[in-house]
């Protein structure tokens, strides 16, 4: 499309500019399987709790993993700066607006802790279920070694916008191909919002890519720096990286993780519709009982000391973690029963498998106020 005379783009679309067209044939929703399985983890849910403090603890972590699901713990966070986080979640949760973002930039100074992440990781293996531990690629080199040495099984390397050459004159940066080769556990990486960069994330021998820009509703990358891809395309373009990157490859599988944008049953269902094999999502948990945010939800990019984009947000209280993903559901609004929702919408389009519900039809609908 041409916006001027000197500059065209592309349409993109957002997972609420378009909808899932159901087939002529129905399944039974019990029939469906909703299960996915990267490297030698196989869970039964496809949503990944992203690693924000306003929705995962260890013991969020531990609750996930005994559902057969998957949370990821943040090594950045409160959890790592601090032996008792509680009475700063639990401050956090008073703090004005006009003060929230400047009182948050101030309690992430403190510095993390190598043996707080140790004793993190080993609270959660304790348990006896799947430990994935994110860092930034700022601080990867600087603290890998000890969360490969705590047990991790799932590396996750996170961060707003992850290249795999990442150009800077003032430090050595993050070789990640090298990186992951010399690892012993899958990587997971991202965020990414394009098939050329989801290309070259997957020949650094990724196990995940994260699509998108992580911090969803919390986030206001686009009112601070301006950039921003709409979740259904980056999706779509990235699903099509991985397919081409297959035949390149010789039929090694990446798999394209959503991340952020989706708050609703809704928006989980065209995230796979779209292609991913998995959804990492953090506001519809941290509306949970269980959620160390207490209602309350914000994610790194809400206290970034230099430049922050991202907000505290009130999401409230509406269930416990097992109403949100299984129900049952009081409410209309598709916060409630993620994965009941997922199996209707599969069910509804004539799918039994995640993979084969990846090719359903879509249709361009942009919603309107009377949907």
């Amino acid at each position: 499309m041409e916006i001027g005379r000197g500059k065209s783009g592309r349409r993109a679309y957002a997972f609420d500019d378009i909808g899932i067209v159901p087939s002529r044939r129905t399944r039974d929703p019990e029939e469906v399987s909703v299960a996915w399985q990267i490297d030698a983890y196989r869970f039964e849910m496809p949503l990944v709790v992203a690693p924000m403090d306003s929705v995962v603890s260890p013991a969020v972590a531990i609750a996930m993993g005994r559902m057969d699901g998957l949370a990821v713990l943040d090594l950045e966070g409160l959890w790592t700066r601090y032996e008792d986080p509680e009475p700063l979640l639990a401050e956090i949760t008073q703090l004005d607006d006009a003060r929230a973002t400047q009182r948050l930039q101030e309690i992430y100074t403190a510095p993390i802790k190598e043996e707080l992440i140790g004793r993190r990781i080993q609270e959660i293996r304790d348990a006896g279920v799947t430990v994935a531990a994110r860092l930034s690629p700022q601080r990867t080199a600087q603290f890998h070694k000890a969360v490969i040495d705590a047990g991790v099984d799932l590396f996750v390397i996170r961060g707003t916008t992850v290249s795999a050459e990442h150009v800077s004159g003032r430090a050595e940066p993050l070789n990640l191909k090298q990186f992951i080769y010399d690892l012993d556990v899958p990587v997971i990486v991202g965020g990414c919002s394009t098939y050329t960069a989801a290309l070259h994330l997957m020949r650094t021998g990724a196990a995940g890519v994260l699509v998108g820009f992580g911090g969803g509703s919390g986030h206001t990358t686009r009112t601070v720096l301006g950039v921003a891809v709409p979740m259904a395309t980056a999706v779509a373009d990235v699903a099509a990286a991985r397919r081409d990157y297959m035949d390149e490859s010789g039929g090694r599988y990446v798999h394209v993780i959503a991340d952020g944008g989706m708050t609703n049953s809704g928006d989980i269902a065209k995230a796979f519709a779209c292609g991913s094999d998995a959804v990492m999502v953090g506001s519809p948990f941290a509306r949970s009982s269980e959620s160390p945010g207490r209602g309350y939800h914000w994610g790194s990019e809400a206290h970034h000391g230099d430049v922050p984009r991202g907000t505290r947000l009130n999401l409230g209280t509406i269930g416990s973690l097992e109403q949100i993903l299984h129900g049952p559901s009081h409410v209309a609004d598709g916060s409630m029963n993620l994965i009941g929702a997922l199996r209707r919408a599969m069910a509804t389009s004539g799918y039994t498998e995640l993979k084969e519900f990846q090719r359903v039809q879509v249709v361009v609908a942009p919603r309107r106020s009377t949907d």
